[in-house]
């Protein structure tokens, strides 16, 4: 994020001043001085007086309430358990820190966390293994709607690697906050602590979730030049219908692609995306605007957001719900407005083709060709209007040419609203890296 450069002092004209009181003026000008450039320099979240390096989100997730009222989109919670949660990095670092969100559930009491360098599966590499603390303390309620930070342990994190998070829930969580749709095993034991083991027994009557609880970033320590990115969006950015455990959403793949260019900055890369995610209307999470603050702002030196949201606004099968092309617009506007009021860069996807796309279990369409001229009229606006400091155009990437409204069916995973894999990593590489460097 760039910052105001301190104004310098042009002239002095109190030629005849005796020299103990310029003195004292140089010394009031330096301090001044000081102050200010330490004031500018904390206004980008992660700043901390810590020589060369400062705190970048190295990994994310999007935390949410479970929606009681949706058949499986509900959780029960978990009693007297130990979870490990795998998450993949994209940049590394030499010491750690995790967030954990209750968000709008009950109080949560953390009676053990560590983290540690994952084997696969439920296994740890042993010698990795750090207990988290959280004030100097290994246990922490954590209040209702509330996140904490845990203190920073020394752990050598390589890029684009997995870690493994453990954290024990001493008693009955009741419906707890999670992240629905993350493609990624989550191991649960059976009653009691395991979260040192290196190897987790795992609790062999609960259904197989793809999930993450609680768990809101990871932070490692990097250089003071790095900065971060964050993609905020709906289940495209979610990477829904990507391989399960396989890394494959495009925010992944632009990591990737970030750490193979050696020409290019290294930055943080941090995936915002709730599937189903709206600017307008709530669904499941909330809507975009009353999110941004949390997930994109809040996030520990961001830089830079790549926003893609707006089609969810347009196909909902809700009457009631249904918006104009207008205030979508005027809803990315806010997203721009509040990103560029904190000095961040901030970029536009177009919105991709969903015809043929089903609301799932229901037999309900969602595509209709008054709802595709809003998709296309939204599309334009991103495209010319200037507004977004850049745009990616998504769209362009996805869409049959002989039928735009139509994801071409090499990158239809199946149900014509979601890419497979070799989909998401088109979109990846339709990013011009560029749009990260300093000069840009």
């Amino acid at each position: 994020m760039q910052t105001n450069s301190i104004s310098k002092i042009s002239s002095l004209k109190a030629i005849d001043v005796h020299l103990s009181t310029f003195c004292r003026l140089l010394l009031i000008a330096v301090a001044v001085g000081t102050f200010a450039t330490a004031a500018i320099a904390a206004d980008r979240p992660g700043f901390e007086e810590n020589g060369d390096e400062h705190w970048v989100a190295t990994w994310g997730t999007a935390i949410h309430a479970p929606d009681l009222g949706v058949p499986g989109l509900a959780n029960t919670g978990f009693n007297n358990q130990t979870l490990r949660q795998i998450v993949h990095t994209s940049i590394g670092g030499h010491k750690v820190r995790v967030r954990l969100s209750v968000f709008g559930a009950n109080a949560l009491v953390v009676g053990a966390a560590h983290i540690a360098l994952s084997a696969g599966g439920a296994a740890i590499i042993p010698a990795s293994d750090q207990t988290l603390t959280f004030g100097g303390q290994p246990s922490i309620t954590i209040p209702p709607g509330a996140l904490v930070l845990s203190d920073p342990v020394n752990l050598d994190v390589p890029p684009l690697s997995n870690l493994a998070v453990s954290i024990f829930v001493p008693g009955q969580t009741g419906p707890a906050a999670w992240h629905f749709e993350a493609r990624q095993t989550l191991y649960v034991s059976p009653q009691g602590d395991f979260t040192g083991s290196g190897w987790m027994p795992v609790d062999s009557t609960i259904p197989p979730m793809l999930s993450w609880f609680w768990l809101s970033s990871v932070e490692v320590t990097s250089s003071r030049d790095t900065g971060g990115i964050v993609t905020f969006g709906d289940s495209i950015t979610d990477g829904t219908q990507s391989t399960p455990d396989a890394n494959k959403r495009w925010p992944d793949q632009l990591a990737r692609r970030l750490m193979d260019d050696p020409g290019n900055q290294k930055l943080g890369v941090v995936n915002k995306g709730i599937a189903g995610n709206r600017i307008l209307h709530d669904i499941l999470g909330p809507d975009a605007p009353a999110r941004f603050d949390r997930d994109v702002l809040a996030t520990t030196g961001v830089t830079h957001v790549i926003v893609q949201l707006g089609g969810n606004d347009i196909f909902t099968i809700n009457p009631t719900e249904e918006v104009s092309v207008d205030q979508i617009i005027q809803g990315h506007r806010q997203l721009i407005e509040r990103a560029h009021a904190k000095g961040l860069r901030i970029y536009g996807c177009t919105l991709t083709p969903v015809e043929g796309f089903l609301v799932p279990g229901t037999p309900f369409p969602v595509f209709t060709l008054a709802k595709e001229a809003k998709r296309q009229a939204v599309n334009a606006w991103i495209r010319n209007s200037g507004e977004y400091d850049a745009v990616i155009d998504f769209d362009r990437v996805l869409r049959d040419p002989d039928d735009p409204a139509r994801i071409l069916p090499s990158y239809d995973s199946g149900d014509h609203g979601h890419p497979t894999d070799a989909g998401y990593k088109a979109l990846a590489a339709a990013i011009d890296l560029r749009l990260f460097s300093d000069e840009n």
